[in-house]
């Protein structure tokens, strides 16, 4: 399968950074984005602020500003890169899959993307805490939309086919998994065995529905 990505399709350019042309501009604005994941590690949403970044760097809040307007730019940023990393993994996990019945299939995809979450305690809080701006919701929106895709043709490399559309059941599928990693989050911090297990089950039980034993 030849792997594409512009998770940039359908999202609102106001709402991302600007992006730098010469490699000095560059390399300040890659270490802003780290400091920034730093930051969040460290302070979450509520003690995340331009003025503490800039601090942090020995930048003028000028600096920062000329890349990321806002801070909601910044978090975007990170977003739209943990939604490629994650869409990737999981692209590549689907390929070694395919030896394996398609509920040992979404088992496994289940345990991938947990293991992204727990691996990512950033992305956790800005995909799994809730969308933070209408540019990051329709970014995550984007990616369920495209991981679903990656469901029907790895059902249809087994020789299986879903419905078509409406309702869109691979996508469906994906935000039932989706939905038992939020919980997880909301209630422990991070994806659980148990939830782990249960996102697997909701994306079975929904697509038995459709997909033959």
């Amino acid at each position: 399968m030849r792997y594409s990505c512009n998770m940039n399709q359908a999202l609102v350019p106001d709402g991302f950074p600007r992006q730098p042309l010469q490699q000095r501009a560059k390399d300040r604005f890659e270490r802003v984005v780290d400091e920034a994941r730093q930051l969040l590690l460290e302070s979450g949403l509520s003690g995340f602020s331009i003025p503490e970044l800039a601090t942090r760097l020995g930048y003028s809040r000028a600096t920062i500003y000329n890349f990321f307007p806002t801070p909601y730019t910044i978090f975007n940023e990170l977003t739209r890169r943990y939604l490629i990393e994650l869409e990737q993994l999981l692209y590549r996990g689907a390929q070694g899959l395919l030896d394996v019945s398609w509920q040992e299939g979404a088992r496994g995809m289940a345990a991938f993307a947990a293991r992204f979450y727990n691996d990512n305690p950033v992305a956790r809080l800005l995909m799994l805490g809730g969308a933070i701006t209408d540019e990051s919701y329709h970014a995550q929106e984007l990616m369920i939309q495209r991981l679903g895709r990656l469901v029907q043709q790895t059902l249809a490399q087994r020789g299986i086919r879903l419905p078509p559309s409406p309702p869109d059941v691979s996508l469906l599928a994906v935000e039932l998994g989706t939905t038992c990693f939020r919980v997880s989050f909301f209630l422990h911090g991070e994806i659980t065995p148990h939830y782990q297990e249960e996102a697997g089950k909701a994306m079975i039980a929904y697509l038995s529905c459709y997909a033959p034993d």
